[in-house]
């Protein structure tokens, strides 16, 4: 098979073993179990704990001693193991468990995947910046299927994304071992240090001030990631506690019309290189920022009717809020790091991302909504939206003022993101 196509596919499985229950779970939670803000946020929370942790430890075990695609494909499998028991837990508490466990096993191949085709890609003497983008946006399209069929199949609000998400995670774990090899490259020597032994150098990159800015950042945009996620389709779906938009497609199709995030996606993804050339990574980042702040102000001001248009603008704001910088962010680790660390530093990446940017935006976020926003069963939507769009416009003047990086326009890609 050709190699674009077998990463294609790997591409389309990784999102779509996602998607098929991440935008979802808050309605389950929410509407259907009847759980608190505090409850849900806990339990969303532990996407973000399994990343600080999880992705280096994978980092470097695929930079030192396995098969990356190989150690891939066991953890897909095991997150696939894991769904299939969701559906029997009732308890929050225990939910919390099991769906850590599950984002132990899952979360740490979102950067593998990155890892996985990069080098095989340039083992087939293929240009990264160029062939990688058209590849990676197969995974939005796997995320958006997946959404898709939990919401026609009328599993948005019970256990059976759950059983999806499964059957095809088991899957991709099996593919994986059909991949090309992705040796582990075993760099070190016998007199190496034990800081080189285990793959630590990455984390030395902390001390170069653009590169911890850059991490720091990543966290802050990580925590405002995760905002939409949990509470996007318990949003929309709350619009049915109001009689004139009880029976409104957006009620009755919330997964579906939030799909349009992830379609404005696939767009984004593809015109990622042009922006990077004109204008360099720190105004492609400083762009998703300021996105972030419209995503927000749109949901706040959006409605099923007379609003529509600010709900449907937000969900194609979407696809520049995280494009620009998920994926640029990756390609800039990617052009900026030694080859040694490269795993491991795309490790650091989602550590700051989806880990304690995880933690920071889902903890935060159900501690303020049940204080603030929540009187008996019902959320004040517009405060909450308003309110996330204040802390990333903050995000957005700090970056601006404290990250510090010279573009000429006439550079390659390559060089638009070196340090």
């Amino acid at each position: 098979m050709n190699i674009k196509i077998k990463l294609t596919i790997m591409s389309f499985l990784q999102l779509f073993v996602w998607g098929a229950w991440l935008i979802t779970i808050g309605t389950y939670c929410f509407n259907t179990k009847g759980w608190t803000g505090a409850e849900f946020g806990a339990i969303f929370s532990t996407l973000g704990l399994s990343s600080i942790f999880m992705p280096p430890i994978t980092g470097i075990l695929a930079d030192r001693w396995i098969n990356a695609e190989k150690l891939y494909g066991i953890l897909h499998i095991l997150y696939g193991l894991v769904l299939l028991y969701v559906p029997q837990v009732n308890d929050p508490n225990t939910l919390y468990y099991v769906i850590f466990l599950a984002m132990i096993f899952y979360m740490p191949t979102l950067s593998l995947s990155n890892s996985i085709s990069y080098s095989i890609l340039k083992n087939n003497a293929m240009d990264v910046v160029k062939d990688f983008p058209p590849i990676r946006v197969w995974g939005t399209v796997g995320f958006i299927v997946a959404m898709w069929i939990t919401n026609l199949t009328g599993s948005k609000a019970n256990a059976n994304q759950f059983y999806i998400a499964a059957v095809f995670a088991i899957a991709l774990g099996l593919y994986s071992f059909t991949l090309p090899k992705c040796p582990p490259q075993k760099l070190t020597v016998n007199k190496s240090s034990w800081v080189e032994l285990f793959g630590l150098n990455a984390f030395r990159l902390f001390s170069t001030y653009k590169m911890a800015l850059f991490f720091l950042f990543s966290m802050f945009l990580g925590g405002a990631l995760q905002l939409t996620n949990m509470y996007g389709d318990s949003f929309l779906s709350d619009f049915a506690k109001i009689p004139a938009y009880a029976d409104s497609f957006v009620v009755q199709y919330s997964t579906i019309v939030l799909s349009i995030s992830q379609i404005s996606e696939t767009l984004f993804i593809l015109a990622i290189p042009f922006f990077l050339k004109r204008f360099g990574i720190k105004q492609v980042m400083l762009i998703s920022m300021l996105a972030w702040v419209l995503r927000f102000v749109f949901f706040a001001y959006g409605d099923p009717v007379g609003g529509l248009w600010m709900i449907l603008l937000s969900c194609v704001v979407y696809g520049m809020a995280f494009d620009f910088f998920n994926i640029s962010g990756s390609l800039f680790i990617e052009t900026t790091t030694d080859s040694s660390i490269r795993s491991s530093a795309q490790g650091l990446f989602m550590m700051m991302t989806n880990g304690f940017g995880a933690v920071l935006g889902s903890k935060a976020s159900g501690y303020l909504i049940d204080t603030y926003f929540t009187t008996g069963n019902n959320k004040d939507w517009s405060s909450i939206w308003l309110s996330f769009a204040v802390y990333a416009l903050v995000i957005a003047i700090a970056f601006a003022i404290l990250f510090k990086h010279e573009h000429n326009p006439k550079d390659s890609v390559n060089e638009v993101v070196k340090v």
